[in-house]
């Protein structure tokens, strides 16, 4: 097999990938650089969704498929309807992004995107090689984005839990939707000892993406997702009469196990195989958009990759939302719960998008159940 050199190779057009992959190409920076994006998969069917919520017009309002001003919260002693502003819930679908970002891709003359799946990296002191299912390649340096939770599994320090769910697009008999309202969680579902909701995005008043969500340890039998997601229809919104137009499937890291021990001086991993996911809540879309500006900083600078770092102190604030939620994954509804009652969800928002000072950051923490993240807290202490 004959070997191709390249400056980068980046591996997944997932969000990460393809971000990265534009940044660097708009980025007068590399335009000597030559660079690969692989991906065994051609990126040209809608296989997933991202939600995020945005103040004003941002950067990918353009692929903006539906927006909402409203977002619902129930729960079983609890029930809301909230007013958002000046934050908006997005929803872009993954076959838009794809799209826009492979078009913008071909438009650069230094980046190459080929369909191939990635078998084998092997690492010396000069130089990586990179094994396909076609072809060998060499880099200076390559950017991972294939995630596997093995590479997180292996340790007991940090829990590891998934956001893990089965959505579908219904379109049912009669118009049932608010379509200005995305129902952000709904724990009226039975949370048979974990934390489980329903979350509605609706498209039109007779069209929805209706998702069973966990956040627990293990995943549930496809039976299981389907059963409630019908359950939910016929129960809560009173619809026995639909059509199921698709469906998605996920499942997403949830753990702030810190993924650096992967990285090397030529290979860097990116994207939730680096830990972007936002721990306490699977988020990833926007986490991923702020994370990349400053990887792309940080190359410019010539030091070894390894050493990029982005922890900061709301990496603590997600260890022991988790370490709570591991141990006593049954009550998560009443963490939620709590914080939805005594808490305005511009700040709950904004504590997310770790935009919080630290005054801010103290009446968040105490609009939760204070006695599991004392003692999450002294845990990790002694």
């Amino acid at each position: 097999m004959a070997k191709l050199h390249f400056d980068y190779i980046i591996i997944g057009a997932g969000a990460a990938g393809l971000m990265l992959a534009d940044a660097m190409g708009k980025d007068s920076f590399f335009k000597d650089k030559s660079i690969l994006l692989l991906d065994k998969d051609a990126k040209n069917i809608n296989d997933r969704t991202w939600c995020f919520w945005e103040k004003g017009a941002g950067e990918f309002e353009s692929l903006i498929h539906k927006k909402w001003n409203h977002i619902l919260f129930r729960s079983s002693e609890f029930f809301k309807r909230f007013t958002i502003a000046p934050y908006t819930y997005k929803m872009v679908r993954g076959i838009d992004f794809y799209q826009e970002y492979l078009k913008r891709i071909k438009g650069y003359t230094n980046i190459n995107f080929k369909q191939e799946k990635v078998v084998r990296i092997d690492e010396d002191e000069k130089q990586v090689t990179l094994t396909t299912s076609q072809k060998t390649y060499t880099a200076d340096f390559i950017f991972n984005s294939m995630f596997s939770f093995d590479m997180a599994i292996h340790q007991k320090k940090y829990p590891v839990l998934q956001q893990h769910f089965i959505g579908w697009i219904v379109k049912t008999e009669k118009p049932i939707f608010d379509i200005d309202q995305a129902t952000y969680m709904d724990f009226s579902v039975p949370q048979k000892d974990n934390t489980r909701f329903m979350y509605v995005l609706p498209f039109t008043k007779d069209t929805a993406l209706v998702e069973y969500t966990l956040f627990s340890e293990n995943l549930l039998p496809k039976k299981e997702y389907e059963e409630a997601i019908e359950s939910y229809l016929k129960n809560q919104l009173g619809c026995s009469e639909y059509e199921l137009l698709e469906t998605e499937k996920g499942s997403i890291p949830m753990t702030s196990y810190d993924f650096k021990e992967h990285n090397t001086k030529r290979v860097r991993q990116i994207g939730t195989a680096d830990g972007w996911a936002k721990p306490s809540t699977g988020y990833t879309f926007m986490s991923t958009s702020k994370k990349i500006p400053k990887l792309v900083a940080y190359i410019k600078t010539d030091k070894p990759l390894k050493e990029f770092n982005i922890k900061n102190r709301f990496w603590l604030y997600d260890l022991l939302f988790l370490d709570v939620l591991h141990k006593n994954n049954g009550k998560g509804h009443q963490i939620f719960q709590k914080l939805f009652k005594r808490r305005k969800p511009q700040l709950i928002f904004k504590f997310l998008d770790e935009q919080t000072n630290i005054l801010e950051d103290v009446y968040y923490i105490a609009g939760c159940p204070k006695l599991p993240f004392i003692k999450a807290l002294l845990k990790r202490i002694f």
